[in-house]
């Protein structure tokens, strides 16, 4: 599944106030983290997770999994170009953060310890997505 081609989305943080609540903001605009275990309760079954603040396509039900984290964690994006890697040393680590190619949105972070096929642990932020069960 392809990404569609789609403008930057770009708003002011008083914009983005009024549309997400104050954990989806301090997530997504501030680069936050959610508590473990409090954003993975996403129904079963086929369908996409979408970026909660622009609506791009960002992850396929197919390819979620329990990692143990307590976060909602992926194989791999629906494509390559749906979401954007950065390098992130804050916190005095080393790691990949994870955002919304469309309107850089921080998603959470990639790590290389996930399963095959890919062997990636996509683990974001659950407060930032929302699921779009696939239809009938």
């Amino acid at each position: 599944m392809a990404t569609e081609a789609r403008e930057k989305i770009v708003k002011t943080d008083e914009e983005w106030k009024a549309q997400l609540s104050p954990l989806a903001f301090k997530v997504a605009r501030r680069k936050g983290t959610e508590r473990a275990f409090t954003h993975d309760d996403f129904p079963k079954g086929p369908g996409l997770f979408r970026c909660l603040c622009c609506d791009q396509p960002l992850f396929e039900a197919s390819t979620k999994f329990d990692s143990g984290t307590g976060w909602p964690s992926f194989t791999a994006p629906v494509d390559a170009d749906a979401v954007d890697e950065k390098d992130d040393r804050s916190w005095f680590m080393r790691r990949t953060e994870v955002l919304c190619s469309r309107c850089d949105a921080h998603l959470g972070h990639v790590f290389p310890d996930g399963p095959a096929p890919t062997g990636l642990r996509y683990c974001m932020n659950g407060s930032v997505m929302r699921f779009d069960p696939a239809e009938d």
